[in-house]
């Protein structure tokens, strides 16, 4: 038996074992274990179909060999050595695909988002690109048909945004979008610049995977609660309700705050959740970091200070630097054209894990 059948085999083996696992009722009653086993059902179903598609391919070869040998039919020989080539030029394309199947997948990836974006160097032109680059992903979620909500947004000095966050509630959002956590880089003319000088500015973007509450169990006792009045634009209300919310985490200091909402209550519901994610994703990187040691990931894992990519305006093309990946399509791309780069950057973290995982 070759590995990539006896790795398929174990695999088969494990599907058998969590379809009886899911069925028990002391699992059923426990839904954090519950929930998990029947997402692990699900992507395991996929693998035990190739497995038995797989298996039928290499027994098929062996039994068609077994025939060449015996056959003493000049007929039937050439009839069973056409049948052997036929299945031994799918067998290579399908161990391939197998290959890919078996890269590791990240847990988080099949989750819906909530994306950071704030202004760094730069001043008033580091605030219009946090807008430039809201727009441009708002116009990917549209073409990729998925819902977003505003949850948090703080205004620039004159104009665009010092901060804006947005939840993105579409499954495997994450998993598209994490490749973007990182420093963003601008070169353009400002609209203030008179001279005609090419200045630098830089926003950061932090993608987080929104936890659940049977992934990270979040204390209300260990947290705080403020009311304030919301600022900005949203209405007279703004101004005459306590419906912002601020929750701090107490043992951790870290903060969220949602003030987009018209309701209190939905603030605090939309604020909790957000917390909760920061907070997970914490826990995340220190388990990522623990097992990363041994290798480097593209992805980085919270160092967001890392420069990921810029947008040069005078050249209009798009230059990511963890694959050197340059695109000339500047006006495409602000306009949520943006698949082209992700697609570039999961084959790049795929072929990097095939290499190190030795699939």
């Amino acid at each position: 038996m070759n590995d990539l059948l006896q790795k398929l085999e174990a695999i088969h083996y494990r599907f058998i074992e969590v379809g009886t696992l899911i069925v028990d009722p002391d699992i059923i009653a426990d839904m954090k274990r519950y929930v998990r086993l029947n997402k692990e059902y699900k992507e395991l179903e996929t693998l035990d179909n190739v497995y038995k598609e797989y298996k039928d391919l290499t027994e098929n070869i062996e039994n068609t060999r077994a025939l060449l040998k015996e056959e003493e039919d000049p007929e039937m020989r050439e009839m069973a050595k056409g049948e052997v080539d036929e299945l031994e030029t799918r067998r290579p394309v399908m161990e391939e695909e197998i290959k890919m199947m078996l890269i590791p997948k990240d847990p988080e990836d099949e989750k819906c988002a909530i994306m950071e974006l704030r202004a760094g160097t730069g001043g008033d032109e580091a605030c219009i690109f946090v807008a430039d680059c809201f727009r441009m992903y708002t116009m990917f979620f549209k073409i990729m048909g998925w819902s977003y909500e505003v949850t948090n947004s703080n205004d620039g000095g004159t104009t665009g945004y010092k901060e804006i966050t947005m939840n993105i509630d579409a499954p495997a959002a994450y998993g598209v979008l994490k490749f973007e956590s990182g420093v963003h880089r601008v070169q353009r003319v400002p609209e203030t610049e008179s001279q005609g000088r090419v200045h630098t500015s830089a926003i950061t973007v932090a993608v987080l995977p929104e936890a659940e509450e049977v992934d990270f169990e979040l204390k209300m006792s260990d947290v705080r609660r403020d009311t304030y009045r919301a600022s900005g634009a949203g209405g007279q209300h703004v101004n005459k309700t306590e419906s912002a919310i601020r929750l701090t985490h107490i043992p951790t200091g870290v903060v969220a705050e949602c003030q987009d909402g018209r309701s209190q209550h939905k603030n605090l519901e939309k604020a909790t959740s957000m917390l909760r994610s920061r907070l997970y994703q914490i826990e995340l990187e220190k388990l990522q970091s623990a097992r990363s040691e041994h290798r480097k990931s593209l992805v980085s894992t919270g160092d967001r200070s890392a420069k990921i990519r810029t947008y040069n305006y005078p050249q209009g093309r798009i230059t990511d630097h963890r694959i050197n990946k340059t695109l000339y399509k500047l006006d495409a791309f602000m306009n949520g054209d943006i698949q082209e780069m992700i697609d570039a950057l999961k084959m790049a973290e795929n072929a990097e894990k095939l290499k190190n995982e030795q699939v």
